[in-house]
């Protein structure tokens, strides 16, 4: 099969994930990511592509392959659904990049990483499930005391807690907490109100406009 049709189900696959599951599922809707994971993607492609036709040993490219994420992965924070879809657009990049390999079996690997990421991140796998770094305005030493306060303030389970830092000085607490929300309180995703224009007000016709200071 020519290469272009790799390219094109290359192409499909990662407008698939950017703006079909990447874009609409995430609220923050980070526009720097998707230049990023389309980059990384067509870019892992050309190069996987030009590798398998030239005098370069695999262990070169997986070399460039792996300080390339490097640098990608500490220039900014990213959280680990947005490393999920990173390496999956790696992955994705790698596959159409070989067309040496069975038509069949590439594009069913593609499927599956998408079918993977697609249920993975879905809103509705543990939607009551959150997890969060917070300060507490009291000290607690022990983790049975942080865990009742905390359902108290939460109004709903925790699963986990972990004391992360102690200030005696200022009676802080920095925990990381895993909690249930209560049913039916899941965050939802309104779509946005739109934006209104307000129109200019007019002065009333019978009352005059002043136009210089009042005296």
């Amino acid at each position: 099969m020519p290469i272009a049709a790799f390219i094109a189900a290359d192409l499909i696959a990662i407008g698939a994930m950017v703006f079909g599951l990447y874009f609409p599922r995430h609220r923050h809707r980070r526009r720097d990511m998707i230049v990023a994971l389309l980059s990384i993607n067509v870019g892992v492609m050309g190069v996987t592509y030009a590798m398998t036709n030239a005098e370069i040993s695999l262990g070169f490219g997986l070399g460039i392959f792996a300080v390339l994420s490097i640098i990608r992965l500490r220039s900014t924070e990213m959280d680990h659904a947005e490393i999920a879809y990173y390496f999956t657009a790696i992955a994705l990049g790698l596959l159409g990049g070989f067309p040496s390999i069975s038509p069949s079996v590439s594009f069913t690997l593609m499927a599956v990483l998408l079918a993977v990421i697609a249920i993975g991140d879905h809103p509705a796998l543990f939607s009551r499930s959150r997890q969060q770094t917070m300060t507490l305005d009291r000290a607690f030493t022990r983790e049975a005391d942080a865990v009742a306060h905390l359902r108290a303030l939460l109004g709903g389970p925790v699963h986990r807690v972990q004391i992360r830092r102690v200030d005696m000085v200022t009676d802080t607490t920095v925990v990381d907490v895993r909690f249930g929300v209560p049913r039916g309180e899941e965050a939802a995703n309104p779509a946005p109100a739109p934006a209104v224009t307000p129109l200019p007000h007019a002065a009333p016709a019978s009352e005059p406009v002043a136009t210089g200071a009042h005296r």
